[in-house]
């Protein structure tokens, strides 16, 4: 039996405003997949690259959909699905594509493979705020960049919901979260989440406070959010063999890689730990184990009521002014 859901959409390139919400009927669910009635849904940088064009791969269009994260309750499921039931509190994995699988609604149809549990004891806000943010901190920071005790890492655009998992990420494994932001005015909030320094990037030279606020050493990992021509400067600001890490194009300009060699470069995307069962099932345990012992805590910047507040929400996103994530209660 089908059911009709509230869904964002968008049928052309653009700004917030090519946002609509619309009625879609949602078959009842097939074989291995599972319907979602969604409690909360949080925005990330790459839904504001989907909307515009700009992602590393282009929506389906007209009617694409978008958003990676949503936290909610199971209401059915088909054939052959195993690990859920109807009455369960899920979240979504982020492992699939967005014009397909998209999850701005206030009901969603998704595989199996597209969910995890959600913790006990954790609110539908929390839930919906976590899961990509950390396990791209993690998949980035400790399985790629196999980051350690004392390690000195540098997270470029701090700010984000990714900054700020980060920064709680390295304070997790005992290292030294050195970050940047563009203004003074977010740096207490960053000190107060754990950050050791705070570098502003409009008035000083990340470069060289790196190099002095590690004793002229560099750090051991750079997590860069930014790309563009500016991540070939960032080698300078690393250790010999040290490691860099890419995962954003907050510069929508061609990454210029660093001669500054020897130095790893990671291009890092987030498929590898959400993607594959094992891997998906052991970045859970990392988030869930985190979210129970406090070391973890989304930042939450905003939440907005109702899904016709999408275009305000992607609005906030855009203007760079907050600090942490940005959700939507449907």
């Amino acid at each position: 039996m089908s059911t009709t859901a509230r869904t964002v959409l968008f049928h052309e390139l653009g700004g917030p405003d090519v946002l609509t919400v619309e009625e879609v009927e949602l078959p009842a669910p097939g074989p291995g997949e599972v319907l979602v009635k969604v409690a909360a849904l949080a925005l990330n940088r790459a839904e504001a690259l989907f909307r515009a064009g700009a992602y590393f791969y282009q929506p389906t269009l007209p009617g694409s959909r978008n958003g990676y994260e949503a936290a909610g309750e199971v209401e059915a499921v088909g054939a052959g699905v195993t690990d859920f039931a109807p009455g369960d509190l899920v979240m979504s994995a982020a492992n699939f594509k967005l014009s397909e699988h998209g999850v701005y609604g206030d009901r969603i149809l998704l595989p199996e493979s597209a969910l995890v549990p959600r913790p006990a004891g954790v609110d539908a806000v929390t839930a919906a705020a976590v899961w990509l943010t950390y396990t791209t901190a993690y998949g980035a920071l400790i399985v790629t960049a196999g980051m350690a005790p004392g390690d000195q890492v540098l997270i470029t655009g701090a700010s984000s919901g990714v900054g700020t998992a980060a920064i709680q990420v390295a304070r997790r494994s005992g290292a030294v979260p050195i970050v940047t932001t563009r203004s003074d005015a977010k740096r207490q909030q960053l000190l107060d989440l754990g950050a050791e320094h705070v570098i502003v990037s409009e008035h000083e030279d990340v470069i060289k406070e790196t190099r002095r606020l590690t004793g002229g050493q560099g750090a051991d990992i750079v997590f860069d959010a930014i790309g563009g021509p500016g991540f070939r400067a960032l080698g300078e600001a690393t250790v010999p063999n040290g490691t860099l890490v890419s995962y954003g194009w907050l510069d929508p300009r061609p990454i210029e890689l660093p001669m500054s060699w020897p130095l790893t470069v990671h291009g890092y995307s987030n498929f590898e730990v959400t993607g594959p069962a094992d891997a998906r099932r052991r970045a859970a345990h990392y988030v869930n184990a985190g979210l129970a012992d406090g070391t973890l805590r989304p930042v939450v910047a905003e939440v907005f009521d109702g899904l016709d507040r999408i275009r305000d929400a992607h609005r906030l996103m855009e203007s760079n002014t907050h600090t942490g994530k940005i959700v939507v209660k449907p």
